[in-house]
């Protein structure tokens, strides 16, 4: 089998079996139109490979175990397995309400509780020495905000939290939000707050020209400049995508006939 990096790990600078690079920052901005689940379960995938020995912690506002088993299973990856072999660590949150009153939880206090499981995960998650990437995936920005009853403060103080994880453990943060969900407001706080916390952006988008039978979409990843004086620009990659039943092919606009 060719495990040669396609157009999407190239850009993200990854290599089969490799996470993320450590301590990183990474937002997945989709719209109705064109989904960007694919490239989650693209990089879960990756984060797993037998190649490496790095650990995820998914936390699931949008889907069941079961969705991304399923999906999982046709590209490859046993997340049953992965489970018991403690490498992902799935955190279901589709039924998190946080009340508006003084009764039970609060939505912050919610949110500060899922904090503490996710820390403790990463605790448990590493190897002796620390040397395992693990990787911190949320599935999505958008309806966590919904669970917490549109509070985008305590959103935002959640992600602040969750990147000294970066910091302290050198993990990794992959978010996933839906842009278009405010398309009534213009650029939100909660959208351009995420923006700046990220390294890298990944924007899945509907081709320009149109809807089209052999491409789906096109993926734009910007990798922000550091400042390591190495690299004080944005790096930014563009290439179209057709999203097959148990894979994704990446390709440059023009480079297919």
């Amino acid at each position: 089998m060719d495990r040669s990096p396609n157009l999407l790990d190239q850009a993200l600078g990854l290599h089969d079996g490799e996470s993320t690079r450590s301590g990183r920052v990474v937002l997945i901005e989709d719209c109705v139109e064109t989904s960007a689940a694919f490239v989650l379960h693209h990089l879960v995938k990756g984060f797993l490979s037998p190649l490496s020995s790095s650990a995820v912690i998914f936390v699931a506002f949008a889907q069941p175990f079961s969705h991304y088993d399923r999906i999982l299973r046709k590209m490859g990856c046993n997340l049953v397995v992965q489970k018991d072999n403690k490498r992902f660590i799935f955190l279901d949150m589709l039924t998190l309400e946080c009340p508006d009153g003084n009764e039970g939880k609060t939505c912050k206090g919610g949110l500060l509780e899922l904090y503490g499981k996710i820390q403790k995960s990463v605790e448990a998650s590493l190897l002796p020495g620390g040397s395992r990437s693990i990787t911190i995936l949320i599935d999505d920005i958008s309806l966590m905000e919904v669970a917490v009853k549109g509070s985008s403060s305590h959103v935002l103080d959640f992600l602040h939290y969750c990147r000294t994880l970066t910091t302290e453990f050198g993990c990794s943060l992959v978010v996933l939000n839906h842009e278009d969900i405010y398309s009534s407001i213009e650029r939100p706080t909660l959208i351009l707050q995420i923006e700046y916390l990220a390294e890298v952006i990944i924007k899945a988008e509907p081709l320009v020209t149109g809807l089209a039978t052999d491409v789906h979409g096109q993926l734009t990843v910007i990798n922000k400049g550091n400042s390591d004086g190495l690299s004080l620009q944005n790096k930014m990659c563009n290439f179209h995508f057709r999203v097959r039943e148990n894979s994704v092919e990446y390709f440059y606009p023009g480079s297919r006939t």
